[in-house]
């Protein structure tokens, strides 16, 4: 599968650095139906091509987060952008209205699956809360400016879950 095959269409991500940069995947027109495919064929891609996609995730690293409903029960996997504080990996979500559902999961329950480049990995995640959440934001919005005019601009604290890798499964 070549870089873009899954992607097409979709903007570019490298060099954003501010929030409502147009080109940015949350800044897109998405229905639900567009995104649900989207994630799919990034799945797809990534697991086709050792953990490697195109289009708006070429160049960054991506994990696959496989979670349990916190009501379903059913298994939901998301591709996501992690970011590292020290080696400690962690996730957020720039989505405006409410928590990603893969929040409320983990908040649910926190045994989660990895899938980082061509490993697979049992994990455990941690929904940040109380004093944990604020030492870690505090860092996080000093440290990334995308996060930082993003949380600028919203009226909730920015989502943020720190993974632990158990081991490769």
């Amino acid at each position: 599968m070549s870089e873009t095959d899954s992607t097409v269409g979709q903007p570019d991500q490298t060099g954003i650095t501010d929030y409502n940069d147009p080109n940015a995947p949350w800044n897109q027109t998405w229905d639900q139906d567009s995104i649900v495919s989207w994630n799919d064929d990034v799945i797809k891609e990534f697991r086709e091509n050792s953990g490697k996609v195109g289009g708006a995730y070429a160049g960054g690293d991506l994990i696959l987060l496989t979670t349990t409903g916190a009501k379903s029960g059913k298994r939901h996997t998301t591709p996501l952008g992690p970011l590292y504080r020290d080696g400690i990996m962690y996730v957020s979500s720039f989505i405006e209205d409410n928590y990603p559902a893969w929040w409320y999961n983990i908040k649910a329950n926190p045994q989660v699956t990895v899938e980082l480049r061509d490993k697979t990995y049992a994990a455990t995640g941690k929904v940040l809360e109380g004093p944990d959440y604020d030492e870690f934001a505090t860092w996080v919005l000093a440290n990334n400016p995308v996060l930082a005019d993003y949380q600028s601009k919203v009226d909730r604290p920015v989502p943020l879950v720190v993974l632990t890798l158990d081991g490769e499964g």
